[in-house]
């Protein structure tokens, strides 16, 4: 009977390095890209919250607590983008690394970073979707009151 306590391991080849490396070429451009790109969503925001609130007419009041509710989603969507970017980004930090030193718990590491970015962005799209769908109802359900409109009757 075989040992059930042996370990099983995985040899990568010279051409599947390469790829990891390759891989996490790409991904830490997408990352810095990304960071790159809150950092200007949250600067346009910040100026366009500014010329808004110099230039804004009527009333005052009501103009700041929109502005407070734009800046406050804005912020919670860039942070959301945040989490993925920062795994993005160990995983390649991680997988360069690994691929330089042929370190397996550094490899190791990188694919968990790499596992939590995936499993971040489907639990996202999953929280997407059932958005959507909610939307999707709630107009269905807004259309069936508003059909009797244009009939005139």
């Amino acid at each position: 009977m075989e040992n059930l306590t042996e370990i099983k391991k995985i040899e990568l080849e010279e051409a599947t390095i390469r790829d990891i490396d390759t891989t996490r070429k790409w991904s830490m451009f997408l990352a810095i890209l990304g960071f790159i790109a809150i950092g200007l969503v949250i600067l346009i925001g910040i100026i366009a919250g500014i010329f808004l609130s110099a230039f804004s007419m009527g009333d005052s009041q009501l103009g700041t607590a929109e502005t407070i509710l734009v800046f406050a989603i804005l912020f919670l969507l860039m942070a959301i983008y945040f989490f993925p970017l920062l795994y993005l980004y160990r995983f390649s930090k991680h997988a360069g690394d690994a691929v330089r030193n042929m370190d397996k718990d550094l490899m190791a590491k990188a694919f968990r970073y790499l596992r939590k970015y995936y499993v971040f962005i489907g639990i996202l799209t999953i929280v997407v979707l059932a958005f959507y769908v909610i939307a999707l109802i709630v107009s269905g359900a807004s259309l069936a009151f508003l059909k009797d409109l244009g009939t005139g009757v």
